[in-house]
């Protein structure tokens, strides 16, 4: 039968096996042209960071199902001497109180009351004048011409498009932006933004000025005020991104570091923590003994994430208390290695989504992550900017008294996380992510595991199937999952449900660059359309 070109079949019906990809200089994202843009800042002099920026800013184009202008993002950046960690998420309007949400009848998912103050503008601004090598307006170049001149959409994010499209259609701005011809662009299709360009190239002329202080803030502030919004020019004003540091926990002979809460990264560090003092490691890796405990040791994480993350300035268990080797021995004794668990969190006593990864020649290792939460995040979009804005404020809580009960000012608890490992000696090992909402801490565990402790290589642990804790006993599998071990769970008690399809934000998509020697080894997500490149 003949097809012609328009009706190209996009599915990949057989299973492959993508190559770890290694260089000296190396940058792996969830698509192509992003991974791209990064590379072609490495070939013209730049370091990792502008690599990471110049994808970061790619990806608000090309990969819109993800991430935008209007995104948080948050970094962990390894300088060559030391680990640094940025946190820019945005905090809430200043109006935002429980009273407000009451009146409301809950925190939305979409809309205005769904959006806290966009950070991602403030991460690229933040990295490139403490970090970068290259000019900053020359980081947004390879975006502004996907922008200007169009691109053509890949397989994966079209069908993304076409859900959001289902979804958001109707939210202001929305179709203006995404939907040209009145629909969501099909794979293969150039799609072109103009307003987009134009606010990239205003943002990198003003160094982000324009974004938070300028004709972009205005813009935006007014739109917040025309639809419903709280958002005014001065909460844009007030907001900054936050040189953290890192949290950290060790793992065997690593030590993995992750950003301190609002992000969710406290999680995987509890995760590994109990799973070091089970002794993981002995057991063969997919089978039932490990997968079983990997599964026990995140719902106890869970549980204490959800009572305890917030923004940290509001948490009333600090980072270290969840951490501290004893609780965590006291956390994981409550594992039992025949039986699912359901529990609860603990009290421990004080003691004190897209994602990229880049690399270069000269030691500098960038772990880096930007989203607007669900897919297209709000769904809202300035008319004539192509911001298109995230809706973290979902996240927060309504519970009273809870630590992120929704407030003014503050930042929500958040899905998103870069991650770093380090080599116990102190250099750098990994810098590693998966995309893809309260998926992210599992999936670092379980690339930690694989890659760290069982010693596969980036890729082989990208591509392996993944599971999913859901609440309660309930474990999300994916189809090619061992039929064996999904018995053999199910025996332990485990409600495990096999999820085919739209695994993406299901299950993540991880991007990871391990360190070996003087080169680089890259690992980059079958089930996105990305990939790593390196020279």
């Amino acid at each position: 039968m003949h097809h012609d070109a328009k009706t190209l079949d996009w599915s990949l019906p057989y299973a492959s096996h993508r190559s770890a990809v290694m260089g000296r200089n190396i940058v792996s994202t969830s698509q192509p042209l992003a991974a791209q843009a990064g590379l072609s800042m490495l070939l013209a002099g730049g370091n990792a960071v502008d690599a990471a920026i110049a994808a970061a800013m790619a990806l608000t184009v090309v990969e819109p199902t993800g991430c935008g202008i209007g995104s948080d993002g948050f970094a962990i950046v390894w300088d060559g001497k030391e680990l640094h960690g940025l946190n820019a998420s945005g905090r809430s309007p200043a109006a935002w109180t429980p009273e407000y949400f009451a009146k409301l009848g809950g925190i939305p998912e979409k809309g205005w009351n769904a959006v806290t103050v966009p950070g991602a503008v403030s991460a690229w601004v933040a990295l490139s004048q403490r970090f970068g090598r290259l000019p900053f307006a020359r980081l947004a170049q390879p975006a502004i011409g996907y922008a200007r001149q169009g691109f053509p959409v890949s397989p994966t994010i079209a069908r993304l498009w076409e859900l959001g499209r289902a979804k958001l259609g109707e939210q202001p701005g929305f179709a203006e932006c995404f939907l040209p011809n009145g629909r969501a662009p099909r794979a293969g299709e150039v799609f072109r933004s103009e307003a987009h360009a134009r606010t990239l190239e205003l943002i990198a002329a003003t160094q982000g000025e324009a974004f938070y202080r300028g004709e972009l803030a205005e813009k935006m502030a007014a739109h917040s005020q025309a639809n419903g919004g709280a958002m005014t020019e001065e909460d844009l004003a007030a907001h900054q991104a936050d040189w953290v540091g890192t949290v950290s926990q060790r793992f065997g002979d690593s030590v993995i570091h992750e950003i301190p809460p609002n992000g969710q990264g406290i999680a995987a560090l509890m995760a590994l923590g109990m799973l070091d003092a089970l002794g993981v490691g002995d057991q063969p890796l997919d089978g039932v003994d490990s997968v079983h405990l990997q599964v026990e040791a995140m719902k106890l994480a869970f549980a204490d994430l959800h009572q305890y993350n917030a923004d940290i300035a509001h948490m009333r268990v600090v980072p270290a208390d969840l951490l501290r080797p004893e609780y965590l021995r006291e956390r994981a004794a409550l594992i039992d290695p025949a039986r699912a668990g359901a529990p609860t969190y603990g009290a421990p006593r004080a003691g004190g989504t897209v994602y990229l990864a880049a690399a270069d020649a000269q030691g500098m290792m960038v772990s880096f992550i930007q989203s607007n939460y669900m897919g297209f995040g709000s769904g809202v979009v300035v008319p004539g900017t192509g911001i298109s804005l995230q809706n973290r404020g979902h996240g927060f809580s309504l519970t009273p008294g809870h630590a992120n009960e929704v407030g003014p000012r503050k930042r929500p608890s958040h899905t998103i996380i870069p991650a770093f490992a380090m080599n116990a000696d102190g250099t750098p090992q990994m810098a590693f992510g998966v995309m893809g909402g309260p998926m992210q801490s599992q999936g670092h565990t379980q690339m930690a595991l694989r890659v760290l402790r069982y010693g596969q290589n980036p890729q082989a642990a990208a591509d392996a199937p993944r599971w999913r804790v859901t609440g309660g006993k309930g474990v999300a599998v994916e189809p090619h999952f061992d039929a064996a071990v999904v018995e053999q769970l199910r025996a332990r008690g485990h409600e495990v449900t096999v999820e085919a399809g739209n695994g993406v934000f299901a299950f993540g998509g991880a991007q990871l660059v391990l360190r070996q020697g003087d080169v680089y080894v890259a690992g980059s997500d079958p089930r996105k359309d990305g990939c790593a490149v390196a020279f």
